[in-house]
Formats: C-alpha cells, structure tokens, sequence
C-alpha cells in the first residue's frame, strides 16, 4: 500500500527533474532550497541522534570541512529507525553541535519512508542511479548529487563519510 500511495502521488505532480525542485526547510524552521548550492556536489544524508551510526557526523561535518570548495553536506533527522531521532529539531541541532561540531546545513525533521515519507526521499529513493533504488534501511544513508541537482550515486549506511567510495567520487 505504501509503494502504491507513492507512485499514485508521483503520477499527479509534476516529476522533478532535479533536487532543485524541492521546496525544503531548515532546522530552524527557514525555507530554503538545494538550489543555492547549485555549481557544487551536495551530499544528502539521512540522520539520527541515537544510532550506532551517530557518530558519522564528526566524519560529515570534516568532509564538509575538507571539500567546503566543492561539496556541501546536508542533513536530515529522521525518526523512522528504532524511534532513534526523538528530538525536537532546536534539540536535534544543539546534540549536533554539542556532541559533534555540526555546522553544515541541517533540515527540519523529516520521514524518509513510509506513507508519510518527504517528497525529495521519494524522489532520491525511486531515481535513476547507478547504484540502487528502493527504501532506505537505516539511518545515514548518503545520497551524493552533482552540481546541476542530479543523483550520481548512493551510499549505504556503513559506507563512511570520509570512505575512498564517497572521497574519489568528489
């Protein structure tokens, strides 16, 4: 059912061509789009606080440090794993900044599957790629785009951010 809720509401809206054509918001509630990165890679990673994977972040915010001239990193928290992202999103950034000096660019809170899933990971799930399509499997997984807005590659969750698969690929 969930499968057929997304592909009805892919037939009726108009299929984007990009990831620039998703309206977003920050984490502290701001819209703001994918756009304003256009002319760099972007690496789009779904986050959580409270997962084996967590401490990826000090990896994301140092890539994003070592490639600040090329590469932009942004994450999204979502709370669709073991209920792993409990956090209010002001609770989610102060964790983030804490616990792992996050400065790059965080997104509200949002659904990365299911019934409720945002329309940008229903896009990055079911676009063509060359390496897979599908429902993410947990948390931190990395969606890496090129600098006109299109999917180039995707990452499981153990691939680590500063890993020769994602570093070789900027």
């Amino acid at each position: 059912m969930k499968t057929l809720t997304i592909l009805l509401a892919l037939l009726f809206v108009t299929p984007a061509k990009s990831v620039y054509d998703f309206k977003l918001k920050s984490i502290e509630g701001k819209d703001f789009s994918l756009s304003k990165y256009k002319g760099k890679k972007v690496l789009i990673v779904n986050t959580a606080s409270q997962c084996g994977y967590t401490p990826q972040y000090a990896e994301l915010q140092k890539l994003a440090d070592q490639y600040k001239d090329k590469l932009v990193v942004v994450g999204f928290p979502a709370n669709n794993f073991g209920g792993q992202e409990p956090g209010a999103n002001l609770e989610i950034k102060s964790f983030c900044q804490k616990n792992y000096g996050v400065t790059f660019p965080l997104s509200e809170k949002v659904s990365v599957k299911g019934d409720d899933i945002s329309p940008l990971f229903a896009y990055l799930t079911t676009a063509e790629n060359p390496d897979f399509t599908g429902e993410i499997k947990w948390n931190f997984e990395k969606f890496l785009i090129d600098e006109n807005g299109k999917l180039i590659h995707r990452y499981r969750s153990k691939t680590t951010p500063l890993s020769p698969e994602i570093t070789n690929a900027l």
